[in-house]
């Protein structure tokens, strides 16, 4: 057994003691202390699956934590790898392969992004709708067949989304809509950047997200994904752009994620 994505689903599958996780989540910047609400939680360390990133950012713990929420079981990455740690898109690929073979169906995707709208300021939850790659890359360039030519048309699963729009309104959790660009980074966008974003039709930017929803969606899962709104974009108020101001808002923005993802994902466990 030489291939490492096997090797990894071996190494885990003999840690979790037959669960079967349902729902895959990878959660952005700040926000990893959402896994700390699972019950009957089984953490391991990305340092012990090959293949998984052990995070170099601020904010991003590199565990797969497992547990459940009433009836849905899940298994959680506290941090991801960016395009701008390594320079390869495809950098998550292993892991949604893994969490995939252990019976994932679904994928739950947070972020940290920059805001184009007023209304929707730091501190705000943003539920993803489409999105535009602007990075000129893409996850799944290289060797391949032809599983590569992806379909991407509502590629942020429409009855997950409505979902999500229910449990925030039943939580009286403020949840907008919109497009999110991704950027390579790691610099912030210019203001130039920013107002060409918005006149291509973004309502928030990022540095993450979208390799993962393509891969994920070679793979078969269902994806939805939420942003937390840490910052106005670059040029729209006055105040400079910094990764500790985005781990702080991200954190502000936890309790709506936490009390949002709490309810959707104790229905997905109802649901048949």
């Amino acid at each position: 057994m030489n291939d490492p994505t096997a090797k990894t689903i071996a190494t885990v599958r003999a840690r979790i003691d037959g669960r079967v996780p349902k729902v895959a989540m990878i959660l952005g910047s700040g926000l990893g202390g959402f896994a700390e609400a699972f019950e009957d939680r089984l953490v391991i360390s990305n340092r012990e699956l090959p293949g998984f990133p052990y995070p170099s950012v601020t904010g991003h713990a590199g565990d797969l934590v497992f547990g459940g929420l009433g009836d849905c079981q899940i298994a959680a990455m506290t941090g991801r790898s960016h395009f701008y740690e390594t320079g390869r898109a495809d950098g998550m690929k292993t892991p949604l392969s893994v969490l995939r073979a252990l019976g994932c169906e679904i994928l739950v995707l947070t972020n940290a992004a920059g805001s184009l709208r007023p209304e929707a300021g730091p501190g705000s939850l943003m539920l993803i709708t489409d999105h535009i790659n602007l990075s000129g890359t893409n996850p799944l360039i290289g060797p391949g067949d032809d599983t590569r030519f992806v379909d991407m048309i509502d590629c942020y699963d429409p009855e997950l989304r409505a979902r999500a729009l229910e449990s925030a309104a039943a939580q009286g959790v403020e949840l907008h809509q919109g497009v999110y660009m991704w950027f390579s980074g790691p610099s912030f966008e210019t203001p130039a950047e920013i107002r060409m974003a918005k006149v291509l039709g973004a309502d928030a930017v990022g540095m993450s997200t979208v390799p993962e929803t393509i891969v994920a969606r070679q793979l078969g899962l269902e994806v939805l994904a939420i942003s937390a709104i840490t910052n106005m974009a670059a040029g729209l108020d006055d105040r400079p752009l910094d990764h500790e101001h985005t781990v702080e808002k991200a954190a502000q923005a936890l309790d709506g994620m936490t009390r949002l993802m709490t309810a959707f994902l104790r229905g997905l466990g109802q649901a048949p």
